[in-house]
């Protein structure tokens, strides 16, 4: 009895533990078990898809593959309901395996230990498909293959993919494997793909429809480029400089890596209205046309956005392609090695650009809008299921990440770092690691604790608050120090390295600094003359809230365009836009500090900028009450620097801010005009994308006839992917509100939001500040949307969604509104979405107050 005691209560347990396996999503403790066993694994998938589109895709899957136990059964993915598993077999037999959560459990009985063939016939999800009339893509990252076809869906179960695609007459197909085959009969076309290098789920990829193909070579290299633009002139301007970025990337990434590009092939497909900029698959990496295809009046900062998102791209092929986190906790370290490289990379195509300055503009305010709330999270998190794994994803990966790698470059030195990075790729070439493996690399090279610096920088969030202890006795500087602390009160302290800068009418001066205790005194300072002002942030260094003294924030709001250094310059623009949203500086001050800057500014980096904050100043940090009088003064100086710019880019940036604030009678004029063809800017072409953004600008502003522009714009517009994206627009922006009503209860269904950065765009017209006194009654309806949102939309999703719903609001009631609706969130509420509301919801937060306190004339008390 005592024998059966034990086998029962063994079994049971092991039970037990099969059970907490197959738990909805992908658990750390199933991929954990399949990582273990499961080796040499390959796929074979055959897809057809239909013409029609309320016809399904069916496919075959065959996965070959080495199991080390095959005492336990063994669960594949497959997030579908039961039906739409057609056909199971292992080892050629047919099998009924076990069907729960998501997950096709094949018994322990149907395996063997070595080699396996398990097969499924299957209908696929549509979810992950992005299925139109004449296109179709898949997109699988972080975890969604499996809602297309049963596979092992996690990161570090890679797998050769070989694929078979059928598709309608007339459409083109393009997958990570070069193509070998094809071919068409009447109803269909049939490609076939070359198997693959090991890739995780996530970066397996195909696209198909009706696509053209566009091929250059550079450096002996083919690339191809499958688009869906009608205008050739468009086309034919964009196809060099796209070409070339790809061909100085992968030269680049070459040389520093020491490792020739990974993978067999290097094609392009741009994808209207993508709800990513790229996605790097292998062999097929994805981009959003119009961030590649630029209009011929590109801003500067759309032409570097083009270059970077390249030279990111492709630095995946390295990073998170060649060399794959074992788990999504470590999927910040892909993307801030391409963030952070992708800079270095884009430095040598424009040498006109101050890229120090590119790189604060880039990584630091949009960083500084997460880290600031109490949505603030570490940079490495911890993740038990996949399902999650969405809310990973954000500024802080993407922004913060690069700013703290940079920092770690300095502390262990260029070239230990750059030894390190090698050694950590070449020891795990096709395979994975993650950053314990990159610090015990670092470690073993360097005296630094790269270990204690990881903690504070990388698992912990949030930013450190730096104080600039000035005292001044006779006329010169007694005392200079900087104490650091932690705003949410832990015993932290983020060592980094700063560079002081104090100024004066006649000269600056530059003192280096670490930061490395609670408080650091700047002895050297000690007797100088009292500066004028007195900046921690120079060179672009130093991460935090930096709270300055007194006189320099009255020397910024004051004298901001005297400060000669554009370097400089942009650093304090951005600790002057920090300090106004913790409430030390009035709105109305640093609006008038910026309209006196940009009639100045040389540099188009600081400008746009500028331009950036002023437009925020303006519908978010001005009470509507007071917004006439602020364009009083805001408007004439915009018409003034667009009659003035030298260059195309520079006029677009005025122009693009003009007509997004534009209030007073003259300008709407002005611009309906423009509209309407009957006046241009000169040296400024329109493109149909600038005329249809228009058309909704003034819509929003509900000027006679509105409507028949709408109508009239989406006749005008010849490109059909264009074309579709302003018709589901449009009624986001009508006048009428129950046409607004009727669009917003159409996102209420994972299709009607199917169309992600349309939905994204369309929500910010609905939530305008022009319309928020219609939209709040929606407010609650799309908060508490946001779960099933998060459930069924790929990764960006959720907080862009969240973002573009609050986009429009600032009032003391609006924001009690949100406060109210977190606070009564349930305990079980999944954390990281409370996060994306409550940095989403601080913009805010931050302008209520300002608006309650009066923010014409005061700064607000925190």
């Amino acid at each position: 009895m005592a024998v059966l005691g034990a086998w029962l209560a063994g079994r049971l347990l092991r039970m037990k533990h099969e059970a907490l396996l197959v738990e909805p999503g992908i658990s750390l403790a199933l991929a954990q078990d399949r990582a273990s066993r499961v080796s040499s694994l390959s796929y074979v998938v055959t897809l057809r898809v239909p013409a029609a589109l309320t016809d399904a895709v069916t496919g075959h899957v065959t996965a070959t593959f080495d199991l080390s136990d095959a005492s336990r059964p063994l669960a594949f993915d497959f997030s579908q309901p039961a039906a739409h598993l057609l056909e199971a077999r292992a080892g050629g037999r047919a099998v009924t395996p076990a069907f729960s959560n998501g997950h096709v459990t094949v018994p322990a009985t149907q395996l063997v230990a070595g080699a396996n063939t398990v097969e499924f016939a299957f209908v696929a999800g549509s979810e992950a498909l992005n299925r139109s009339d004449d296109l179709l893509y898949s997109l699988f990252v972080p975890a969604r293959a499996s809602q297309t076809f049963p596979c092992f869906d996690q990161p570090d179960v890679k797998a050769r993919w070989q694929l078979s695609l059928e598709v309608p007459p007339g459409w083109t197909a393009v997958s990570n494997g070069r193509e070998e085959g094809r071919v068409t009969t009447a109803d269909h076309t049939g490609y076939s793909f070359a198997q693959t290098e090991l890739l995780p789920t996530y970066l397996f990829a195909f696209a198909a429809g009706r696509f053209s193909v566009e091929a250059g070579e550079r450096d002996g290299r083919i690339f191809r480029l499958f688009h869906r633009e009608t205008d050739r002139r468009k086309l034919e301007r964009n196809l060099d400089a796209i070409f070339h970025l790809h061909a100085e990337a992968l030269a680049w990434l070459s040389t520093y890596t020491g490792i020739p590009y990974p993978f067999d092939k290097f094609d392009l497909v741009l994808i209207p209205s993508f709800q990513f900029g790229g996605m790097e698959h292998p062999g097929a990496v994805y981009y959003n046309a119009s961030a590649l295809l630029l209009d011929e009046a590109a801003t500067q900062n759309q032409h570097l956005a083009r270059a970077d998102v390249i030279a990111h791209e492709t630095a995946h092929m390295w990073f998170g392609n060649l060399v794959t986190m074992r788990w999504f906790d470590d999927v910040w370290m892909k993307e801030v090695f391409a963030g952070f490289y992708a800079a270095c990379i884009v430095n040598p195509s424009f040498p006109g650009i101050n890229h120090d300055l590119r790189f604060l503009l880039q990584h630091y305010p949009a960083a500084y809008d997460v880290d600031r709330t109490d949505g603030a999270n570490p940079i490495r998190q911890e993740l038990d299921n996949l399902q999650d794994a969405g809310a990973l994803y954000g500024a802080i990966i993407y922004q913060k990440a690069p700013i703290v790698m940079r920092q770690l470059e300095q502390v262990v030195g260029a070239d230990v770092f750059q030894a390190a990075v090698r050694q950590y790729l070449s020891s795990a070439m096709y395979g994975n690691a993650g950053w314990p493996e990159f610090v015990g690399t670092l470690d073993a090279r360097t005296p630094v604790d790269v270990s204690a610096w990881s903690r504070a920088w990388v698992t912990e969030g949030g930013r450190p608050t730096i104080t600039t202890d000035l005292r001044i006795g006779e006329g010169r500087i007694v005392r200079l120090a900087f104490t650091q602390s932690d705003p949410r009160g832990r015993p932290l302290i983020w060592p980094e390295r700063l560079r002081v800068l104090l100024g004066w009418d006649d000269r600056t001066e530059v003192v280096d600094a670490t930061i490395d205790a609670a408080e650091v005194v700047i002895t050297s300072a000690a007797g100088q003359p009292t500066p004028r002002w007195v900046l921690p942030v120079g060179g672009g260094l130093g991460y935090g809230f930096f709270a300055l003294d007194s006189e320099t924030l009255s020397y910024l709001t004051h004298s901001l365009h005297r400060i000669g250094d554009p370097l400089t310059r942009g650093a304090a623009i951005v600790a002057l836009w920090d300090a106004m949203v913790a409430g030390d500086v009035a709105p109305h001050d640093v609006l008038q500090a910026l309209v006196a800057a940009v009639a100045v500014e040389p540099d188009e980096l600081n400008l746009q900028q500028m331009l950036d904050y002023a437009s925020t100043g303006f519908w978010r940090f001005t009470a509507a009450n007071e917004r006439a009088a602020v364009a009083a003064r805001l408007e004439p100086a915009l018409r003034a620097g667009l009659s003035r710019a030298q260059s195309t880019s520079a006029r677009a940036a005025w122009f693009h801010t003009l007509r997004t604030v534009a209030v007073l009678p003259e300008t709407l004029e002005w611009l309906t005009h423009l509209w309407g063809r009957k006046r241009t800017v000169p040296g400024l072409p329109l493109s149909e994308s600038d005329e249809a953004d228009l058309a909704l600008d003034l819509a929003l502003r509900d000027l006679p006839h509105a409507g028949a522009w709408l109508d009239a714009q989406l006749g005008r517009m010849e490109n059909p992917d264009r074309r579709a994206r302003f018709a589901f627009i449009m009624p986001s922006a009508s006048a009428e509100e129950a046409v607004r009503d009727r669009f917003f209860e159409s996102l209420r269904t994972p299709a009607g939001r199917a169309r992600e950065s349309w939905v994204v765009d369309a929500l910010r017209y609905f939530n305008h500040p022009l319309r928020v006194a219609s939209s709040q009654r929606h407010l609650h309806a799309a908060l508490e949307r946001l779960q099933d949102v998060q459930r069924t939309g790929d990764i960006f999703f959720p907080k862009r969604w969240a973002d573009a719903v609050l986009s429009g609001y600032q009032t003391p009631r609006a924001a009690a509104d949100v406060r109210a609706f977190i606070a009564a969130l349930p305990p079980d509420y999944p954390p990281r979405l409370r996060w994306v509301l409550q940095s989403a919801a601080d913009p805010l937060f931050r302008a209520a107050r300002h608006i309650e306190a009066g923010s014409s004339g005061r700064a607000v008390a925190q």
